[in-house]
């Protein structure tokens, strides 16, 4: 529908097309430089501040000549099926019983590729604890050229921190907090998508933009979803300009209206 009203052949606010936001690029910058020398990087944030974006950016690499990229997203598992994930993403097809020591062969391999493997854990807050001990003594026979990084919500650095898992802290080399965007980035962000997709600027006014900051309050995905859902509701009446009614619109659903809520009592505490 926005393709057909506004001529388009790309559509902003789209997942397909994400691109990484200034504090994003330096966070994949410094993951890089770990992953030279062996790293364990940590990456925590509130849902919907790009961790998931910087995900699956990291995820794009595997394209590349001198990158591996194996991914596990389903955390809630034992270690062995977290096992069977990472074995899945390495393309391995072997007995669980040498699950073990088939990844450990096929992390060297890669490496005497002269690739640089990464290792993504996301939702890693969800991981049991012990589950994770047990993944970082796996990881701890990795070769050099390899960064595990974990992603998750900042309750995860709360758990790295207890005594009893000091053994995990103490090996972290890189760690970083996704922080909500201030207004005047998510609006740089807002005209960045309609400049990508060769739309004027000027599609949403001013009023529109105004009340989209206050709803998202920094968070990305929120920010991303009202702005689609405002240029659907604008498109449904043929128009090409995004106005406080189409965002009204939008807001009065209720799950935007539980946000609204939430906001009010964050606000008022």
């Amino acid at each position: 529908m926005i393709s057909s009203v506004f001529a388009i052949t790309k559509e902003p606010f789209n997942r397909t097309h994400l691109s990484l936001l200034p504090q994003q690029k330096h966070i994949v910058d410094i993951i890089k430089i770990h992953a030279a020398q062996g790293g364990f990087s940590v990456i925590i944030g509130e849902p919907g501040v790009g961790k998931s974006v910087l995900r699956e950016h990291i995820e794009s690499w595997c394209n590349e000549r001198d990158t591996s990229v194996v991914s596990v997203s389903r955390t809630m598992h034992t270690y062995l099926n977290i096992l069977k994930q990472l074995a899945l993403s390495f393309k391995l097809d072997v007995p669980a019983k040498d699950l073990e020591t088939e990844l450990i062969k096929a992390a060297f391999e890669h490496v005497c590729q002269r690739k640089t493997l990464y290792t993504l854990i996301d939702e890693a807050h969800l991981l049991n604890m012990e589950t994770l001990r047990k993944l970082r003594l796996l990881f701890e026979k990795f070769p050099k050229k390899h960064n595990l990084v974990l992603l998750g919500q900042p309750d995860l650095l709360h758990y790295l921190s207890l005594n009893i898992n000091a053994d995990i802290k103490s090996r972290i080399t890189f760690s970083q907090a996704i922080k909500p965007l201030n207004d005047s980035d998510l609006e740089r962000y807002i005209i960045k998508e309609l400049e990508a997709a060769k739309m004027g600027i000027n599609t949403f006014d001013s009023a529109a933009i105004e009340v989209i900051l206050r709803s998202a309050n920094g968070n990305l995905r929120l920010c991303r979803n009202l702005c689609y859902a405002s240029l659907i509701e604008a498109c449904r009446e043929a128009k090409k300009m995004v106005t406080i009614s189409h965002v009204n619109n939008v807001l009065i659903q209720p799950h935007w209206r539980s946000h609204e809520e939430l906001i009010k009592q964050q606000v008022a505490s």
